[in-house]
C-alpha cells in the first residue's frame, strides 16, 4: 500500500533540495574560482574580471612554483610531519583509550577527570615553547609533533569507541591466551578501523594545514612545511622568485592554494566510507 505523502511533507522536501544545492554552489564555487584564477592571465586576476571560469589559460604559475626548489623541500617536510605525527596519534591514543574504556581499571575516573582537565585549560604558548626549548626541541621534527600528539577530544572519541565493541569477542581471545596487548593489535584495532581512519584523517588534515608551530618552533628554512610557504605568499607578499619579482604574484597565490589542498582532496574519497560506517555504529541493535 502507498503511502500519500502530505503537502507539508512535498514543500518540506523541495525546500530541502533547494537549500542542498544552494549549499553545493556555495562550497563549490571558491574551489572552481580558485582553481581559474591559478590558470588565468595574472592581470586580470588581479583587475577581478575572473570571476568563475579562466580567462587568457596560462600555466606560468605553477611553472615558477614547479621548477622552484623551496616547493618540494617543504612539500617533504609537510609529508613527513604529517605522516609520523598520525602514526604516533593513533598509536598512542589507542593506547590510552583501550584501558580507559576498562571500568576494572584503578583510578579510571581520576584519569578521565584530568584529560577533561585539559580541555578547558592549557599551559598557554610561551610555558609551551619554554618546555620545548628545554627539551632541545627547536628546529626538530619533534617540536611539530610531540606538542599536539595527542587531542584530548579524540580519546574520549576513541575511548568510547572501544567501550561500545562486544566484550565477548575479548573474553574468547583472552580464552584462547591473548595478553590484553594481543587484544588490543589482533581484535580491538581491527574493528576499530572506522574511528582510526576518521582521527587519522582529521589529524593528518590538522597538520598538513598547521603552520604556527613552525613559525614559533622552526628557525631553519630547510624545515619549513609548506604552509609557510603560502602563507609566505599569501599573507606576506613574498614571491618565490624574489620580493621584487611581482609580475604574477596574484595567479602564484591562488596556484599555491590548490597544490597546498590537492593531496588532501585526493586522499578523502578513499576514506570516505568509513566516515559511513562510523555514523551508523550504534544505530542498528541486534
Amino acid at each position: 500500500m502507498k503511502i500519500k505523502e502530505s503537502l507539508g511533507s512535498r514543500v518540506f522536501d523541495i525546500c530541502n533540495n533547494i537549500f542542498m544545492v544552494l549549499l553545493i554552489l556555495v562550497m563549490v564555487y571558491p574551489m572552481v574560482y580558485v582553481f581559474s584564477a591559478s590558470i588565468s592571465n595574472n592581470a586580470l586576476v588581479a583587475s577581478g574580471e575572473v570571476l568563475l571560469w579562466p580567462k587568457e589559460i596560462t600555466l606560468i604559475a605553477y611553472n615558477n612554483l614547479i621548477y622552484n626548489p623551496d616547493l618540494w623541500m617543504s612539500y617533504w617536510n609537510t609529508v613527513r610531519y604529517t605522516f609520523v605525527h598520525v602514526v604516533l596519534t593513533l598509536i598512542v591514543t589507542a593506547a590510552m583509550a583501550y584501558p580507559l574504556s576498562k571500568k576494572w581499571l584503578p583510578g579510571r575516573r581520576f584519569i578521565l577527570l584530568m584529560a577533561a582537565f585539559t580541555l578547558l585549560f592549557s599551559g598557554g604558548m610561551i610555558p609551551t615553547f619554554l618546555v620545548v626549548q628545554k627539551l632541545g626541541m627547536l628546529d626538530t621534527i619533534w617540536a611539530i609533533v610531540l606538542p599536539t600528539l595527542i587531542s584530548t577530544w579524540y580519546l574520549f572519541i576513541m575511548r568510547t569507541f572501544f567501550e561500545a565493541l562486544p566484550e565477548e569477542l575479548e573474553d574468547a581471545a583472552t580464552i584462547d591466551g591473548c595478553g590484553s596487548f594481543q587484544v588490543l593489535l589482533r581484535i580491538v584495532l581491527p574493528l576499530s578501523m572506522p574511528v582510526m581512519a576518521t582521527i587519522g584523517l582529521f589529524t593528518a588534515v590538522n597538520q598538513w594545514n598547521a603552520f604556527f608551530d613552525a613559525l614559533i618552533y622552526l628557525n631553519d628554512r630547510d624545515l619549513y612545511p609548506l604552509q609557510i610557504m603560502l602563507r609566505n605568499i599569501l599573507i606576506a607578499g613574498t614571491n618565490v622568485q624574489g620580493e621584487g619579482d611581482l609580475s604574477h604574484l596574484e595567479t602564484l597565490k591562488y596556484a599555491m592554494i590548490i597544490i597546498a589542498t590537492l593531496p588532501i582532496l585526493c586522499v578523502y574519497p578513499f576514506i570516505q566510507k568509513y566516515f559511513i560506517q562510523g555514523t551508523m555504529i550504534g544505530g542498528i541493535k541486534g
